[in-house]
């Protein structure tokens, strides 16, 4: 899985960095083909956001999660992103 983490208005730290790659790697155990992530992370006012697309076998997901903390906005990202792999997955095998 390759992750790409892309700040706007913001500066990606480290810490920011392998926060999101500790939550992503959930993912990972959660669906195995997944090929790429790209999350940018966005300061607009007071409003921190979080979005991200992954691209796996077969679809591709976007979500987007908003928060006074990046944080909390990351978590929210990342169990958005786990029902819609989960649901993709069911769909898949239903077949």
């Amino acid at each position: 899985m390759q992750l790409n983490v892309s700040g706007h208005h913001v500066e990606v730290t480290s810490a920011l960095r392998e926060y999101v790659e500790s939550k992503f790697e959930r993912l990972q155990r959660h669906f195995d083909q997944i090929t790429n992530v790209q999350v940018t992370l966005i300061v607009e006012k007071m409003v921190q956001k979080a979005e991200s697309n992954v691209h796996i076998s077969g679809a591709d997901l976007f979500a987007h999660a908003e928060s006074d903390d990046m944080y909390a906005a990351i978590d929210a990202l990342a169990d958005k992103l786990d029902r819609q792999l989960i649901k993709h997955k069911e769909k898949t095998r239903g077949h």
